[in-house]
């Protein structure tokens, strides 16, 4: 199988296709597969880089913010 989202490095701002509640989340780490995200309304959320490819976000309009 592949890493759906090899390509994504920390600080990078993404979103999740199947939960768009969620909101942007920033790339925290991308290590053997496993994506941490920290997304604005849900929080730190692990995912697995094989069963879900995350969609780059390249301007939301706004900057991100930890809290």
């Amino acid at each position: 199988m592949d890493d759906l989202n090899a390509m994504l490095t920390p600080g990078m701002l993404v979103r999740h296709p199947n939960r768009p509640d969620w909101g942007v989340g920033q790339v925290q780490s991308n290590i053997n597969g496993k994506l941490t995200v920290n997304f604005r309304d849900e929080g730190k959320i692990v995912i697995e880089s094989f069963r879900i490819g995350m969609l780059p976000v390249f301007d939301d309009g706004s900057s991100f913010s930890n809290g």
